[in-house]
């Protein structure tokens, strides 16, 4: 049965759809199982614009101390969403990554060798898929374990 969950989160209402059919998922397993979630968060953009003396905008990396306080930030934002997952039993640790998204939840999937990955779409479809790709069809792609896909509403979507 699902003993570890990995929801990868990017921090908006849509990324979110999926955490209460994981705590529903939660609250019928515990307290018979000990359920581990781990709410996980991809940085993946790791460079910035900046403009200097009304010149034309430059990327330029992030430093050292800005990753860390993005790093911190999705932190504290992972142990908030895990809140109502804690209140239904699930015993619940958080994870920071830099990369691609879909790279960085594949290898998460091993790391912590995940029963089931738990996440929600976009809903995005032709030239935006295309265009945007899509980080959930990529992790679906890769079939590593099975999958429960929640595709946000269309309420969440517009907020």
């Amino acid at each position: 049965m699902y003993e570890r969950i990995l929801v990868p989160l990017d921090g908006s209402k849509v990324g979110e759809a999926g955490l209460p059919y994981v705590e529903d998922v939660v609250s019928k397993l515990s307290p018979e199982l000990k359920v581990e979630v781990t709410l996980f968060q991809v940085i993946s953009s790791l460079t910035h614009y900046v403009t200097s003396g009304g010149g034309m905008p430059t990327s330029t990396s992030y430093t050292e101390e800005e990753l860390e306080v993005m790093k911190q930030q999705a932190r504290d934002y992972l142990e908030k969403a895990g809140e109502g997952l804690r209140s239904k039993g699930a015993i619940v640790k958080t994870k920071v990554s830099t990369g691609n998204a879909a790279e960085e939840i594949l290898k998460a999937v091993e790391e912590i060798d995940a029963d089931l990955v738990a996440m929600s779409t976009h809903g995005r479809s032709g030239p935006s898929r295309w265009a945007f790709g899509s980080v959930t069809d990529k992790v679906l792609r890769a079939g590593i374990v099975p999958i429960l896909t929640v595709r946000a509403s269309k309420d969440i979507e517009k907020t």
